[in-house]
């Protein structure tokens, strides 16, 4: 039963990404592999949709690494725990807490035990700056605690590069790559060595502009349609252009079209955006929006349409809406 709503939630969510973002692009498939413990380690710039990302594009139907205050509420971590979600503490959580990591990375070694996968952060937060930061210890700690187990397992790091062309906005672009595979027992039992091949293996997926000029550098990006997801055209437009200071700004008539045939959701947004505090989840707020407005929005508009008489001319409406919710492409930014 648990196997089968995970499954059929892995499409309904995959179907809904492809219909929040205008494209999608996977590379590198060739490198997940088959029939190993695998523990994925990902670049982290987009809360909740980077594990829904990699959950919905692969086949290694991964447990994930989630900040313990996400499982306060009862009902919530029960939720979360069928959904494989294992809670991982940090200092913020108290002092104390922290001690309940163990059996966090108990659990985490019994799945990776069972020839499993594990999806870890390594940068150990989120931030929605184009560059990969520095990697914590705990992903090294995980995969050598369960080679203390099974020596003989065989335990491969899976580098993930999760590249976006606008963080915030329905309708921008995707790129997901999958990079080599490192074998853990290579390493054991030096956690620098492990960390340090696994941040290299990294730096190859994930765009990275320099932090000095960094504005100036994304603005002249932005004007000269760069794509943004690409790690071989940023490196190249650095290396072959100066940076410019302003931005091309540009009005997306399908855009402002997308938003008014989905008033009632934009509004919802728009009310909830005030309590966003963090910037990294405004992507994630609308993505639950959409997953669990568009159906009701859709279903309610047909309804009162065709209580009122006017069945034909809702079915246009919902066909256009369709449309440019399809279409829908924002800028980059």
């Amino acid at each position: 039963m648990k196997y089968w709503f995970n499954y059929f939630l892995r499409l309904i969510v995959k179907f809904a990404l492809h219909l929040f973002y205008h494209r999608i692009v996977v590379e590198g498939k060739e490198n997940i592999p088959k029939n190993k413990a695998v523990i994925i380690v990902s670049n982290h710039q987009n809360a909740l949709i980077d594990p829904l990302m990699i959950a919905t594009h692969t086949r290694l139907e991964p447990h994930f690494l989630t900040r313990a205050s996400a499982f306060r509420n009862p009902f919530f971590a029960k939720l979360l725990d069928y959904i494989r979600m294992i809670p991982i503490y940090r200092v913020r959580d108290g002092v104390k807490n922290m001690e309940k990591n163990q059996e966090t990375f108990d659990k985490s070694i019994q799945v990776l035990l069972g020839r499993g996968a594990m999806l870890i952060f390594g940068e150990g937060s989120h931030s929605t700056l184009r560059n990969l930061r520095p990697l914590k210890k705990g992903f090294a700690r995980i995969a050598f605690q369960t080679l203390e187990k099974n020596p003989n397992l065989d335990l491969v790091i899976l580098p993930v590069g999760i590249n976006y062309s606008n963080h915030f906005q329905s309708g921008s672009k995707v790129r997901i790559t999958f990079g080599e595979c490192i074998v853990a027992n290579t390493h054991y039992p030096n956690f620098d060595s492990l960390i340090k091949t696994t941040h290299q293996g990294l730096e190859k997926l994930v765009v990275s502009i320099p932090d000095d000029n960094y504005e100036n550098l994304l603005c002249s990006m932005i004007e000269h349609r760069i794509d943004l997801t690409s790690k071989v055209a940023i490196d190249q437009f650095i290396q072959e252009t100066p940076a410019l200071n302003k931005p091309l700004k540009t009005t997306y008539l399908r855009n402002k079209l997308m938003k008014l045939f989905h008033l009632p959701l934009y509004w919802s947004w728009l009310r909830m955006s005030r309590s966003v505090k963090d910037a990294t989840f405004i992507a994630t707020f609308k993505f639950i929006i959409g997953l669990v407005g568009l159906p009701i929005w859709y279903f309610i508009f047909t309804l009162v349409s065709s209580a009122l008489g006017h069945k034909d001319w809702a079915f246009t409406y919902l066909l256009l809406a369709v449309i440019f919710l399809l279409t829908n492409k924002n800028p980059q930014k």
